[in-house]
């Protein structure tokens, strides 16, 4: 005696060894002995043998027409038994019965199960709903077979290079097109990359790394909605001081000027002047909505995504001949010692006399020039008349500097070069990738970026103490040591900055750029306007939630604008290898093998890090020679091996290139000295060193 039952939505048959009244004990054709419960007995035979039995019904199955099945099968339940006897004939053999089985059970949509081999045929709209259903599928696998086979020919369907991105880096895995992506990849055997390159899907690598960013972070485009720009205010008094700014010749976003009154008095008094958009910006308002969706301005070479319209910079931004609102701080000195005597903040118009280039200027500007001695260069008559200015704050830059490093412990060192990044042949207002790319090199701690920086750190110091002392809250930068791993930290509390040797430290000098910054702004101006009850006009009030909100976004945001800035410095840094054919540079250890990992070389002339074999034996510090492997612009990659090991001459003040006093720096890429030194980037607008530095180059423009 044979038995046919269902076993977890299968069909088995096995010789009957013995029953019981709640199971059966059923030997399959392998040998596995199985319980079967009577529930799941279908039928008892003898003949055929069971594998021959559904075999034959197998077979005969596929003969039997749903369509036709359904419009003759009775309203009521009914078993299979009774349907193969009225499909068939009355006289049906076996095989044609546990057929008939097979195929109501794998026809859901024509007929419902309603258990131990019966069935009821399911309502004409549910079907008609099913069957629709099932064509649609059936047409998208044809689709989908269409795609993948364009694909695998190199060619790419209008349907998916419209959501190449998604696809790449949001996939919904039901979607066709992806479907059709993998299914390309698997019948060539290609990474999705690869493949979709090959078929023409991706027009470029920078197009591949632009659009991956713009999809990421400005899915909806980066264009600006109308807006109507307010007008700044014109009753505010006007400052008696003739300001002047130093940036590159490609700021737009010029944020801070200087200027310097009492020479030769005994006091003098620095003029720290900030354009004062929170005049008119209030939280809440059309653009504030705008300013906190981006966060940040975003910097890339040859292009920047700028955090407010630019009607609105433009019309509060320290252009020079005209008188502009801004914020300012006084801090008078000691002439002669240069210890402050006083300091005071003011909201006002401020003429801003000149807008100094620092790309024109820097090189008359040097240490020497400022001492006094002819530079040998054609100095502007407009450069010349400032050079007393220039002069003493100079002097009173390396002054405070040097204190701060007698609370930092030991003093910044700037022993690696800035990269600039200059693109020639772009048309638009975003490059191509097309461009010729220029790199050149400014030297850290130059006087100019020296003055500019020690001037906003005065500036974001005092401000950040005196809304602490006035019960204001604000968001701080602090850094609690510099031992190697302590990073710089965002928060609500006014804690010690240990890397920049200040007892608080709140962004404040860019507001036209970055959102903390005009937040900052908002609280300064309320403590300008209402000073000991400032707290209670702030716009923001202690134990805001909202300030944590605008933390977390902002930090995200700047993390990720930092992050795509790099690859685009990498990109460029590529890109120079390939138009120049640099196949082999000179190169520092500063990662070595000792912890198993594959040893990192950093380039002795260009921002680039990369992987070397052959350096397995040699300890961090070492300077070899690597010749370049393969470029990879899409995965900003590329080897290297080490040919030569080279000397490592000192340099002209007698230091070796990378010593014991530089380990700091590489271990954290600049972290500590990020907030003082990057300062001054913002004049280069994209041209620098900074915080969250990458390997290639450190993120520009985006520090002040």
């Amino acid at each position: 005696m044979y038995l046919l039952f269902e076993e977890t939505g299968k069909f088995l048959a096995g010789r009957v060894l013995s029953e019981a009244d709640a199971s059966s004990q059923v030997e399959l054709a392998s040998g596995k002995r199985v319980k079967v419960k009577k529930a799941n007995a279908l039928l008892h035979f003898e003949q055929p043998a069971p594998q021959a039995l559904l075999e034959q019904a197998q077979a005969l199955a596929p003969e039997i027409d749903l369509d036709l099945a359904w419009e003759f099968a009775p309203d009521e339940e009914f078993g299979f038994a009774e349907f193969a006897r009225d499909y068939f004939s009355a006289d049906t053999d076996l095989a044609h019965q546990v057929a008939a089985l097979l195929r109501l059970y794998d026809a859901p949509h024509y007929f419902r199960r309603a258990g131990k081999g019966r069935f009821r045929k399911a309502p004409e709209d549910v079907l008609q709903q099913a069957l629709a259903a099932i064509e649609k599928k059936r047409q998208q696998q044809l689709q989908i077979d269409a795609w993948a086979a364009e694909l695998a020919a190199g060619q790419t369907p209008v349907a998916i290079r419209e959501q190449l991105y998604k696809i790449l880096f949001k996939p919904d895995k039901n979607a066709p097109e992806y479907k059709a992506v993998v299914e390309a990849t698997r019948s060539t055997q290609l990474p999705p990359l690869t493949l979709l390159q090959r078929a023409g899907a991706i027009a470029s690598a920078y197009e591949f790394h632009w659009q991956r960013f713009l999809f990421d972070q400005f899915p909806k485009g980066y264009a600006f909605p109308p807006v109507q720009a307010p007008e700044p205010a014109q009753d505010l008094p006007l400052a008696p001081v003739q300001a002047f700014s130093i940036d590159d010749s490609s700021t737009s976003e010029i944020d801070d000027a200087l200027s310097v009154q009492g020479l030769g008095s005994g006091q003098v008094t620095l003029g720290i002047h900030i354009a004062a958009p929170g005049l008119a910006i209030r939280p809440g308002d059309a653009l504030d909505q705008l300013a906190r969706a981006r966060l940040s301005t975003v910097y890339m070479p040859g292009a920047k995504l700028t955090m407010l319209p630019d009607e609105v910079v433009q019309k509060y931004t320290l252009e020079a001949g005209r008188a502009n609102p801004a914020l300012s701080l006084y801090v008078t000195y000691d002439e002669g010692t240069l210890e402050p005597l006083a300091a005071e903040t003011r909201i006002e118009r401020v003429n801003t006399a000149h807008n100094l280039r620092l790309d024109k200027i820097e090189h008359i500007v040097t240490a020497e020039w400022l001492a006094g001695v002819a530079s040998g260069h054609e100095t502007p008559a407009e450069l010349q008349a400032l050079q007393p200015q220039l002069a003493f704050l100079h002097g009173l830059a390396k002054v405070l500097k040097a204190r701060r490093e007698v609370v930092r412990g030991k003093p910044e060192t700037f022993n690696r070069p800035d990269y600039n990044f200059r693109l020639q042949g772009q048309q638009g207002d975003i490059p191509d990738g097309s461009e010729t790319v220029q790199i050149s090199t400014r030297q850290r701690g130059a006087p100019l970026d020296l003055i500019v920086a020690e001037a906003m750190i005065v500036a974001n110091s005092h401000w950040g103490g005196w809304l602490a002392g006035l019960g204001v809250p604000a968001i701080y930068r602090s850094q609690h040591s510099l031992a190697p791993g302590v990073k710089v930290r965002m928060g609500t509390k006014a804690l010690p900055h240990a890397g920049m040797g200040v007892a608080s430290y709140a962004w404040s000098t860019s507001p036209l750029r970055r959102y903390v910054d005009l937040l900052n702004q908002w609280q300064i101006i309320a403590a300008a306007q209402h000073g000991s009850t400032a707290a209670l006009a702030a716009p923001f009030k202690p134990r805001d939630a909202e300030l944590f909100s605008i933390i977390s976004g902002f930090d995200a945001a700047y993390t990720a604008y930092n992050r795509y800035q790099g690859d685009m410095e990498r990109f460029w840094t590529l890109r120079y290898l390939q138009q120049n054919g640099i196949q082999d540079v000179e190169a520092t250890i500063i990662k070595d093998a000792s912890q198993g990992d594959i040893p990192l070389v950093r380039a002795d002339t260009l921002p680039l890090v990369l992987r070397v074999l052959g350096a397995q034996d040699l300890a961090r510090g070492a300077r070899v020679r690597v010749r370049l492997g393969e470029i990879d612009l899409i995965a900003l990659e590329v080897s290297g091996t080490v040919t030569e090991r080279l000397e490592r001459p000192a340099d002209a003040a007698g230091q070796v290139p990378l010593a014991a006093n530089d380990a700091g720096e590489d271990e954290e890429e600049g972290e500590e000295l990020s907030e003082s030194l990057a300062i001054a980037v913002d004049m280069t607008d994209g041209g620098g060193n900074g915080e969250g530095s990458s390997d290639t180059a450190a993120p520009q423009g985006q520090q002040r």
